[in-house]
C-alpha cells in the first residue's frame, strides 16, 4: 500500500486515481460483487478520548469490506495504529481528519462511499458537512447522527417518543442556567453538543461552581445550544452497544458499570455479562434502545447510555457510531459487531447472530488505566470528563476473579498491610462500614482521617488509626505516612465532583500517585475490590486456588465462529 499525501504546491498526481480522470468513477454504491471504492476515516491521532480501541474498530471494518471485493482507502494520519500498516488498505492517505482533506480524497478517489462511524467523535464531526457537500454517507442517514450529536434535538427527541430523561433544558445565556438549577435543584450536569469524551461536561454542585465553569469553559454558544439536566445521583449507568438494519436492533450487548452514574463511561469499569441488573432493567433498556434505534432509522453501530435507579431507566445519551467499548464485547461474546455493522452499511441484509449471555460460564471486566504519575499536579479523580489513556480487559470464572485480575493488569498492586481510608459523604461512609470489616477480618490495619475515623468508631471501630490531613501541620500526617511507604492502598471519596486544586483531597490523592500508591476514588469501584479480596482470602485460607489462567481461545472456544467472521 502506498502512504500517499496532499500538496497545495503539486501540478500532477503521481498515482492514477478516479478524480484525475484515468480511472472510471463509480456514481453509486454497487453490489459487493463488484468491485467499488470505500473510503474508510480512521481515529486520528491518540489522546484522551480516541484510541486504540476505535483503530480496532476502522481495521476490522477495512478487513470487511476487502473481503467482499471492495477497495478499502483510508484516511488516518497516526503511525502508531495498525489501519496505517502498509497492508491493510488499498489505498493510505496519511493525512488530518479535516473536512478540507476529507473534501479533497473524495474528489479524487471519487468513492462510492465514506464510513465515517468506526473512527470515534473525530470523523462522526465531519459527516453534516461531508453530507451537504454531496458525499454520501454510508449507514445511517446524517440528520439523524446530528439529532443524537446535537444535546436539545436528542433530548427533544426522548421526549416524543415518551423516552424518560432527567429533568432538562437547554440554554444560550448564563442567565438561563441559573433560572434552570434553582428551579431543579443541584447537583446539575451541564452538557455542550458535538463533544469528545465529556470534553467540557461539568456536574455541578452550587451556583459558585455553575458561575465558575461556565465563565472558564466558554461552553455557552449560540450555534450549539447548551443543555442543563438534573444530576441523579447514586443511579447505576448501563451501556447498551448495537448494530441496527433499517431501524431494527440486529444484535446488541447490555454492559454494565462498577461506578455509579456520573464518571464518564471511558473511565469506568465494565462487567460483561451485566450482573446485577433486574431482569426488567434489561428489558426496559433494551425496548428504549429498540425504540431510539426506530425513530433514527439507524444502520450501523450505534451506543446508548442510560441511568438505572429502582427499576426506573433514564437516557443519558446516544452515540450513532461504535464506541470504545465495542471490541471489547465483540471479543467477549466472539461477535465480531463491526463486521456485521459493516455488511448493513454496504445493504447487505443480516440475521442476528444467538447470544446468550446467561449460559456464559465466565465474566468479562474491562478497567482504566490513567497516567497520572507523568501529569505533574493534575488532580487524580473521576468525573464526566475522560481522564484515562488506555484499558486492560480480562475474563475470570466469576465477576471477582476477572476484576481483580483487570486491575493487576492495570499495574494495580494488592494491599499487604496498611490502608488509608477518607470518605467525605456520609452517606458513601455508611455504604462502606461493612466492607471495613472485610478487611478487618482479612487482617489489614486501617488508618483514617478525622470525620471518616469519628464515624467508623461510632461504628465499633476500636483498632483504625488517627491520620492527620495534608495541610494540618501534626503527626502522623498522612504525606508523611505515604512518602515513606507506609501506605499500601488509599481509599479517597472526595465530597465534590468539581476539583479544589488547594483542598486537603488533592494533596492527599497527588501525593498517593506521586508515591506510587494505589489510589481508589470511587466507592463502587472500592467495594468491588474488597469483596474481590475477600473472596481470594477466603478460597485460598480454605486451600482453593482463586486465580485461573487460561487463553482466550479457552474461554470462547465453545462458541463456533459464523463463517464470515472466520480469518
Amino acid at each position: 500500500t502506498n502512504y500517499l499525501y496532499l500538496t497545495y504546491s503539486g501540478i500532477e498526481d503521481d498515482v492514477l486515481l478516479a478524480g484525475n480522470g484515468d480511472v472510471k468513477s463509480d456514481v453509486d454504491l454497487v453490489p459487493a460483487k463488484e468491485k467499488s471504492r470505500i473510503v474508510v476515516l480512521g481515529c486520528g491521532c491518540y489522546r484522551i478520548g480516541s484510541s486504540v480501541e476505535f483503530d480496532w474498530c476502522s481495521v476490522s471494518c477495512i478487513k470487511t469490506l476487502r473481503s467482499l471485493g471492495h477497495e478499502a482507502i483510508v484516511i488516518n494520519c497516526n503511525p502508531e495504529t495498525v489501519s496505517t500498516d502498509f497492508d491493510e488498505s488499498d489505498r493510505l492517505y496519511f493525512e488530518e481528519l479535516s473536512h478540507e482533506v476529507v473534501m479533497d480524497i473524495t474528489e479524487l478517489e471519487q468513492p462510492a462511499g465514506v464510513v465515517v462511524s468506526v473512527g470515534g467523535q473525530t470523523p462522526n464531526n465531519l459527516a453534516m458537512g461531508l453530507h451537504q457537500n454531496g458525499i454520501k454517507v454510508l449507514g445511517t442517514h446524517v440528520d439523524s447522527i446530528d439529532m443524537c450529536e446535537n444535546r436539545f434535538r436528542f433530548s427533544k427527541l426522548c421526549d416524543s417518543l415518551g423516552i424518560d430523561q432527567p429533568e432538562w433544558a437547554e440554554f444560550t445565556t448564563v442567565e438561563e442556567a441559573f433560572h434552570f438549577a434553582k428551579r431543579s435543584g443541584f447537583p446539575c450536569l451541564v452538557r455542550p453538543s458535538y463533544v469528545l469524551s465529556g470534553a467540557a461536561m461539568r456536574v455541578v454542585d452550587s451556583n459558585e461552581e455553575l458561575e465558575r465553569f461556565l465563565r472558564d469553559a466558554a461552553v455557552v454558544s449560540r450555534d450549539y445550544p447548551v443543555v442543563i439536566s438534573k444530576y441523579i445521583s447514586g443511579a447505576k449507568e448501563v451501556e447498551l452497544d448495537a448494530v441496527g438494519s433499517n431501524g431494527e436492533i440486529i444484535n446488541y450487548a447490555i454492559a454494565e458499570h462498577v461506578e455509579n452514574a456520573g464518571v464518564h463511561s471511558g473511565d469506568a469499569s465494565l462487567l460483561l455479562p451485566a450482573q446485577k441488573l433486574f431482569v426488567e432493567t434489561h428489558r426496559r433498556v433494551k425496548s428504549i434502545g429498540q425504540k431510539i434505534c426506530r425513530a433514527l432509522k439507524i444502520s450501523g453501530p450505534f451506543n446508548i447510555q442510560f441511568m438505572c435507579k429502582e427499576n426506573e431507566v433514564m437516557v443519558i445519551e446516544c452515540n450513532l457510531r461504535a464506541s470504545r467499548s465495542l471490541p471489547f464485547i465483540s471479543k467477549t461474546y466472539n461477535v465480531n459487531f463491526i463486521s456485521i455493522a459493516t455488511r448493513i452499511m454496504l445493504g447487505i441484509a443480516q440475521r442476528p447472530i444467538v447470544i446468550q449471555p446467561i449460559d456464559m460460564d465466565f465474566v468479562a471486566a474491562k478497567v482504566p488505566v490513567f497516567s497520572f504519575s507523568r501529569l505533574k499536579n493534575a488532580d487524580p479523580r473521576l468525573g464526566v470528563e475522560m481522564q484515562s489513556t488506555g484499558e486492560v480487559a480480562c475474563f475470570g470464572q466469576n465477576q471477582y476473579e476477572a476484576f481483580l485480575k483487570a486491575m493487576i493488569s492495570a499495574g494495580f498492586k494488592l494491599p499487604t498491610k496498611n490502608i488509608l481510608i477518607s470518605i467525605g459523604p456520609t452517606q458513601q461512609k455508611t455504604e462502606f462500614v461493612q466492607y471495613a470489616r472485610m478487611l478487618i477480618d482479612m487482617g489489614f490495619q486501617l488508618y483514617a482521617t478525622k470525620t471518616t475515623l469519628e464515624f467508623l468508631k461510632v461504628h465499633g471501630f476500636e483498632t483504625v488509626q488517627a491520620v492527620y490531613k495534608p495541610f494540618v501541620q501534626r503527626e502522623p500526617n498522612v504525606l508523611t505516612m505515604l512518602r515513606t511507604g507506609k501506605l499500601d492502598l488509599v481509599i479517597n471519596v472526595p465530597d465534590s465532583m468539581d476539583s479544589q486544586a488547594k483542598s486537603d483531597g488533592f494533596a492527599l490523592r497527588r501525593a498517593a500517585v506521586d508515591s506510587s500508591v494505589p489510589l481508589l476514588m470511587d466507592i463502587k469501584n472500592a467495594i468491588l475490590l474488597i469483596m474481590s479480596l475477600h473472596r481470594k482470602w477466603t478460597r485460598e485460607r480454605s486451600g482453593k486456588e482463586f486465580f485461573s489462567y487460561k487463553s482466550w481461545q479457552e474461554y470462547i472456544e465453545p462458541r463456533e465462529l459464523p463463517s464470515f467472521q472466520k480469518d
